[in-house]
């Protein structure tokens, strides 16, 4: 042991000093936690080539510059022209062409044959009422015995294919078949007081005649100023009155036999 003790303390020489000691301690120390000596993102500066981000690392976000609780207004686009919803909707009858004010107005202008038609309202192309009045002078003609609907509705159409033709050869506007049987049926409204009274008491008498003959003319004389007032066919009456005649002529055949 004397030996060791007396040996050069200069014989082995090395480049072994304290400070690697200990970082070779602080090494082995740390070998189990791999994440122990893995440097901050925040102290770590990514290389930028060419203006492009590294992939995967997330970009600054841009700063809020509204209000908070105060979300920012995006302009939509124009709502249609009856909205979205129900109560900005137009009427059922109102989509579906049928206005009760003009079908009273029609109905008061052919009961009354001396009242002034109005051009503009008798012009359009209304078939409610028309169909309730052939209807309605269908049943009064069943309640007398007479199942007559075909005949009804098929004097009804070629009688507005006439009337429709002749009325375009006279005048110089024209005019709808639509129209001419809107007109045609309005004032078969006497043909049906005329179908009551058969259903009351027999119209093959002299009094029945007279009153079929009073009924045809209160029809044609009402058709015929329609006509007149609203194609603008001034003093052609008469012209237009004597083939309605020969129409209505045909309804009331059909109530008194």
């Amino acid at each position: 042991m004397s030996g060791f003790d007396s040996l050069n303390p200069d014989f082995y020489q090395t480049s072994y000093s304290i400070d690697d000691q200990a970082q070779g301690i602080y090494d082995s120390n740390n070998a189990g936690d791999p994440y122990s000596n893995k440097q901050q993102y925040g102290n770590y500066n990514y290389p930028h080539q060419g203006g492009h981000s590294t992939p995967g690392v997330m970009q600054p976000q841009q700063p809020y510059t509204g209000q908070i609780y105060q979300p920012t207004f995006t302009p939509t686009a124009p709502q249609s022209v009856y909205g979205s919803s129900f109560e900005d909707e137009p009427p059922l009858l109102e989509e579906l062409g049928i206005n009760f004010d003009h079908i009273w107005q029609k109905t008061l202008t052919v009961l009354h044959p001396l009242k002034v038609a109005d051009g503009s309202i008798m012009n359009e192309t209304d078939l409610a009422g028309p169909m309730v009045f052939c209807m309605a002078f269908g049943a009064t003609l069943l309640l007398a015995g007479k199942i007559q609907f075909g005949y009804v509705y098929g004097i009804s159409a070629i009688g507005c294919l006439g009337m429709y033709c002749l009325l375009n050869l006279m005048s110089m506007t024209g005019v709808s078949f639509g129209c001419v049987g809107s007109v045609l049926g309005y004032c078969l409204l006497p043909m049906i007081i005329l179908s009551s009274f058969g259903v009351l008491f027999s119209l093959q008498g002299m009094v029945g005649i007279v009153i079929t003959a009073m009924i045809i003319g209160w029809c044609s004389f009402s058709a015929s100023k329609i006509f007149i007032s609203a194609l603008a066919m001034d003093g052609q009456q008469l012209l237009v009155a004597y083939p309605c005649a020969l129409l209505y002529g045909v309804f009331a055949l059909i109530s008194v036999f």
